[in-house]
């Protein structure tokens, strides 16, 4: 062993160091695995080189702690299944602001090893380069998502709730609420290509018009779904308002993740948008339902 640790605060020592060696060999691997995945070759080249500079931070603290460090396999197997489906940009980092506890860790170790804070500055100077190297086109379009996401939460959202009132019946809601949805999905595809045409920068129109397009028709099944398995109708209700919170609670976190956004005040203000829009239409549907008289 590199170093005796035969007191007891050496073996909290001891144990920070590991801690931190088995972080830097996991994220070795994770940053190896990423590397051969990704098909752009500047990516690639960083990718590769931050996964060395991490096998070499591991063997840093192995001069200290007398042996090698085994990766947490299901971590690494996790974080690239994360950047297969929800990408890259997003995978790496929400793995770089775990390193926020990495950092107090470091901190602690210096106190007894001052080449901790190197190994702490690095880690910083490797997300400062991550942020600005990734390129990837479902970020170049996440305004064209963001159009057709917060479009279909207000709009149907508010629609629904009207006509849960208005209709009294849930087949109905989800027959008037497709229709109505769809024909809108089409509408708001129309206005993402003339957007993105008019605008004249990287974004291609046709591909602007199918991101904005199929992410408002997802998010219209979504909402309608409770309304095609329930017979209540207030029930259905219920479902498709906790449905469209978990809706927006999964897009800013990972938008506030992937683009370095604040959450809760993006989440509050897309909530208090779509859920007042539906109380506000509910109310609506009673009023307009009454002076039309329709009784079903």
């Amino acid at each position: 062993m590199g170093r005796e640790f035969d007191m007891l605060a050496d073996k909290v020592l001891y144990r920070a160091l590991t801690s931190a060696q088995k972080c830097e060999i996991t994220e070795h691997f994770i940053y190896k695995t990423l590397s051969t995945s990704t098909r752009d070759l500047n990516n690639k080249e960083i990718l590769q080189r931050i996964s060395t500079d991490e096998l070499r931070h591991h063997d840093f603290w192995k001069q200290f702690t007398g042996h090698a460090e085994r990766p947490d396999r299901l971590k690494v197997w996790i974080y690239c299944l994360v950047a297969k489906l929800l990408g890259l940009t997003f995978a790496v980092k929400l793995m770089e602001k775990g390193e926020g506890q990495a950092r107090i860790n470091y901190q602690n170790i210096a106190v007894s090893i001052p080449a901790a804070m190197d190994i702490a500055e690095e880690e910083d100077k490797h997300e400062a380069e991550l942020i600005g190297m990734i390129d990837e086109e479902r970020l170049n379009y996440i305004g064209s998502v963001v159009l057709g996401l917060n479009d279909a939460l207000i709009e149907l959202s508010g629609a629904l709730a009207g006509f849960t009132l208005a209709l009294q019946n849930s087949r109905l809601v989800a027959m008037v609420g497709l229709i109505t949805g769809i024909a809108a999905a089409f509408s708001m595809g129309g206005t993402g290509y003339l957007a993105a045409k008019s605008e004249g920068g990287s974004r291609a129109p046709l591909r602007s018009a199918l991101y904005t397009g199929v992410t408002y028709l997802v998010t219209v099944l979504l909402l309608t779904f409770p309304y095609m398995i329930l017979t209540n109708v207030l029930g259905a209700l219920a479902l498709m308002i906790c449905i469209a919170v978990i809706i927006i609670v999964v897009f800013n976190f990972y938008t506030s993740v992937a683009r370095d956004l604040p959450f809760w005040s993006r989440f509050s203000e897309m909530a208090l948008l779509s859920l007042g829009i539906a109380a506000v239409s509910f109310g609506i549907g009673f009023v307009v339902r009454k002076l039309l008289g329709v009784e079903l």
